[in-house]
């Protein structure tokens, strides 16, 4: 069962991970790829070295379906959630069916949770054993997330990892860290910005960024949004 973490830290706790997550560990510590992961870049440098694929255009790819393809669906349900009082209830009290309901389903979403900041809560969401990670709603994880360093330091210095982020956040502000599993992802639902009384959905999705649906970030402020326009 995934665990939730305050400030400081007691981890423990058993990973069902699938196939596709079961990454063993070599005698130093590193990770030691799939069958499946060692196929894919093998055909990856055999495809780059015969010239079939642009290394240069499949890295904006993967880039793009990270933080914008998938990423735009969680938007989707953040902006409805901070919009339709009835929807925001029904995703704090079962995530998994709100989230279906808006036709975001699929492998890594079957059993999610949502989780909301407030002005006395921050969350922040990680996998410490691999990178399990919400798919439907978010798209492929960014290779931070699954990076070694964050996924330690975000459950031992919450506070230090979020200013790397460029988020520093009051002292009094509790910082939970939710730890995913193979069996229970999370979506964090961040603060809706001050002044969007009245916007439309579509307008407050753009204020919606990946990073603060993982918790490493902030939602946009309509000033914010405007200056990236």
């Amino acid at each position: 069962m995934s665990q939730q973490h305050d400030h400081h830290h007691d981890h423990h706790h058993d990973h069902g991970h699938d196939d596709e997550h079961d990454h063993s560990h070599d005698a130093a510590g590193g990770t030691v790829l799939s069958d499946v992961e060692l196929r894919v870049r093998a055909l990856e440098s055999i495809l780059v070295e015969k010239g079939y694929v642009d290394p240069a255009a499949l890295d904006a790819l993967i880039e793009t379906y990270e933080t914008r393809v998938g990423p735009h669906n969680g938007a989707h349900v953040v902006a409805k959630a901070w919009s339709d009082p009835a929807y925001h209830d029904w995703l704090m009290q079962d995530a998994t069916a709100a989230i279906h309901s808006l036709g975001y389903t699929g492998r890594q979403g079957e059993h999610m949770v949502a989780v909301e900041n407030t002005p006395a809560v921050h969350n922040m969401v990680v996998c410490t054993l691999c990178s399990c990670y919400p798919w439907p709603v978010l798209g492929l994880p960014p290779v931070w997330y699954k990076a070694a360093p964050y996924r330690s330091r975000a459950v031992m210095d919450p506070r230090g990892v979020l200013k790397d982020f460029g988020v520093t956040l009051p002292a009094n502000r509790q910082i939970k860290v939710w730890d995913s599993t193979a069996e229970v992802r999370y979506l964090v639902l961040p603060e809706r910005p001050a002044g969007t009384e009245g916007w439309s959905e579509e307008q407050l999705a753009k204020l919606v960024t990946r990073d603060s649906m993982i918790g490493t970030g902030l939602a946009r402020t309509p000033p914010e949004l405007e200056a990236a326009q």
